[in-house]
């Protein structure tokens, strides 16, 4: 049997692991750890105070937290005066622990896209394992560059997202994100519509509640607000009748109401690298109406009783929601979604391949057998 590998887990640093969690690369994250460490793997996660999972980790890999002045100045896109500065020293130096007990590591696996974390490749004789979670970034472009036969590799959760990464001189391998199973049931459906994600410009909740009001389908919305102005102006106005907001809830909540669901909508105007939020969907069985846009087509492609429209085609998903819920809540299709999402997205059908990735970057001499 080969021994258990000694991992250092690297988080985005904007938001601390936790539930409710920010969005879905946080959940994402957490849950790795979790499923790590379930399979006998030492982990050890770099993230922002107030994390889970943080037990056993230095001080010196706890990042300071975001801390915002008032809830309305809130935003998923800036940060407070002086945040950054706090931010790369502390990411310094977690890099100096991580470089004096590189020893004791086997493997990075980077989620972070800090410039000062990528440029660590070269000088700490530890591999690093970078998931590219976003777009082509020009940080990340340069940091390859400046290093090229640096011990890092890169994975990519989406085809969408390697190819678009490739363009720009960095080559990645395809592994896409994954839930717990164990926080997804199959649900009964019969509650109309759903959407779920952060209330940001991008993911577009407002065009969710177009559709379900062109449908003529209940819909209830479920997310953290990210942007409180977009908020007051395009989704406000549009709740009422048969249209609610549930807030920001936490995972038990969060699968009870998307199980209860005939049909999901997914409405990202944005290349949307994966989409998390497709896969946790049809975990409960609930089929998935979507903009095709970035990744997501890729998540929905093959998933029975889904559909993929031309982004910002509101007519059209508002035809596909119809056309799905209408069988939403019949237990055998709700089944055969469900099984589709384990096969393809389950933490347990891809944790032996993210295992696979991270022993293929040891160095040769930590290769064991």
């Amino acid at each position: 049997m080969r021994r258990r590998l000694r991992i250092v887990v690297i988080a985005p640093a904007r938001h601390p692991l936790r539930e409710p969690h920010a969005g879905g690369l946080e959940r994402m994250v957490w849950e790795r750890v979790r499923s790590l460490r379930e399979r006998g793997h030492e982990v050890l996660l770099c993230a922002p105070a107030g994390s889970d999972l943080l037990e056993g980790s230095p001080p010196e890999l706890v990042l300071p937290a975001v801390r915002w002045p008032d809830s309305r100045s809130a935003s998923d896109t800036t940060y407070p005066t002086g945040h950054l500065e706090g931010l790369d020293g502390a990411v310094r130096g977690a890099v100096r622990w991580m470089s004096a007990a590189r020893e004791r590591i086997d493997v990075i696996d980077n989620h972070s896209l800090h410039g000062i974390v990528l440029d660590a490749a070269a000088t700490l004789d530890v591999p690093i394992v970078t998931t590219l979670h976003t777009p082509p970034l020009p940080e990340v472009i340069a940091a390859r560059r400046r290093a090229p036969d640096a011990p890092h590799s890169f994975l990519a959760v989406s085809e969408h997202t390697r190819a678009v990464w490739a363009e720009h001189g960095v080559d990645a391998t395809v592994l896409p994100n994954t839930f717990a199973d164990g926080d997804w049931s199959l649900g009964h459906g019969g509650g109309g519509l759903v959407w779920s994600g952060r209330m940001v410009p991008e993911k577009a909740p407002h065009l969710a509640l177009e559709a379900a009001r062109l449908a003529g389908l209940p819909i209830v919305l479920a997310g953290r607000i990210g942007d409180q102005g977009y908020f007051e102006r395009e989704v406000l106005p549009r709740l009422g009748g048969g249209a609610r907001y549930a807030g920001e809830l936490g995972q038990r909540d969060l699968d009870r109401l998307v199980g209860a669901a005939d049909c999901a909508l997914v409405t990202p105007m944005w290349p949307e690298p994966f989409g998390l939020v497709v896969a946790e969907a049809l975990a409960t069985g609930t089929p998935v109406a979507a903009f095709g846009s970035g990744g997501v087509a890729e998540v929905v492609a093959g998933a029975p009783s889904s559909s993929v429209v031309e982004p910002g085609d509101v007519v059209a998903l508002a035809r596909a929601a119809t056309r799905l819920a209408a069988r939403g809540s019949d237990p055998a299709v709700r089944a055969d979604v469900r099984e589709h999402a384990l096969l393809r997205y389950s933490a347990s059908a891809r944790m032996p391949e993210l295992e696979a990735r991270l022993r293929e970057a040891l160095l040769p001499a930590e290769v064991v057998a």
